[in-house]
């Protein structure tokens, strides 16, 4: 019981002295494979964040011979680099989408530290470059977030409606609603933290939470994609930010593990369909279901 103590003060802790946002973020360094590995033209992309920070990004084209339909802005989860977040998008530029996929501070090559508000910063970053790169202008702009990065995406855009304007379209993939009732999810599992999820929780930052900022995103059509087996965020996350969301949004259940949606054909296919399209797909789609088991449109 004692040694149980003194886990919990221990605990209790480094929580506090990490401080706030830097419970939101677990960033691997280096870089244990390029894209190559996967048999994917690329490029190292710098970026410079407005207080100076270097930033490391991955260019992927579309491959070669097939026709640019547009550009995929990629925001992956809290954990890892851009390594780990590969098989997100590796598939769309076989499809002629060329993709932006970006590390944030204190991940994989890039320097500095992770946190709040800091981190939105990265993300200008990623839209300034893009506004520049003469391969971006003329296509449709698309941004897709999974997990914390689609979270950060929806404050973000919250705050700069000038970005919204230049998206054709947004797709959030296993979206936190809220960053502190998914760390009270994530205390409930464990023994140990079970009797202070709510105290504990309470540590983590809650007012850039997707669920204060997704009505202020305005125009351009989203689609939230959420797994009915998630067990790191449940689904009712995404339940949530659908009905905060304003119109023209859709919402689709799918199967799998935590932002593993693109590991499925359909749900690929899905998305290409609602890239083509995303208005008429937003209204095809119709009102939410937790039903995973239909075909994709």
């Amino acid at each position: 019981m004692a040694s149980s103590l003194r886990a919990l003060v221990l605990l209790l802790a480094s929580l506090w002295l990490a401080g706030c946002s830097g419970l939101l973020f677990y960033p691997e360094p280096g870089l244990p494979i390029t894209p190559a590995r996967a048999g994917l033209e690329y490029r190292d992309i710098e970026l410079r964040a407005a207080d100076g920070t270097r930033l490391h990004a991955w260019w992927l084209p579309a491959q070669a011979g097939v026709q640019v339909k547009g550009t995929v802005l990629h925001l992956h989860g809290n954990g890892g680099n851009l390594a780990w977040h590969l098989g997100g998008v590796h598939w769309l530029p076989e499809q002629g989408y060329q993709v932006l996929m970006l590390d944030y501070r204190g991940y994989g090559l890039s320097e500095g530290k992770p946190r709040l508000p800091e981190v939105y910063q990265d993300i200008d970053a990623a839209f300034v470059w893009l506004e520049q790169a003469p391969q971006v202008q003329g296509a449709p702009l698309f941004l897709l977030g999974q997990s914390l990065g689609g979270a950060l995406a929806v404050h973000y855009l919250a705050e700069h409606p000038e970005r919204q304007s230049t998206l054709q379209a947004i797709a959030l993939d296993g979206v936190p609603a809220s960053y502190r009732d998914v760390a009270r999810h994530a205390l409930s599992k464990s023994w140990l933290t079970w009797p202070l999820q709510v105290p504990l929780s309470w540590l983590v930052p809650d007012g850039d939470s997707a669920i204060h900022s997704i009505d202020r995103l305005a125009g351009a059509p989203l689609l939230i994609y959420h797994s009915v087996d998630d067990v790191i965020v449940p689904l009712s996350n995404g339940q949530r930010l659908y009905q905060a969301a304003r119109p023209p949004r859709a919402f689709q259940a799918t199967r799998g593990l935590h932002v593993q949606t693109f590991a499925e054909p359909a749900w690929r296919q899905s998305l290409l369909a609602f890239f083509v399209a995303p208005q008429a797909y937003v209204e095809r789609l119709g009102p939410a279901t937790e039903s995973a088991t239909e075909s994709p449109q």
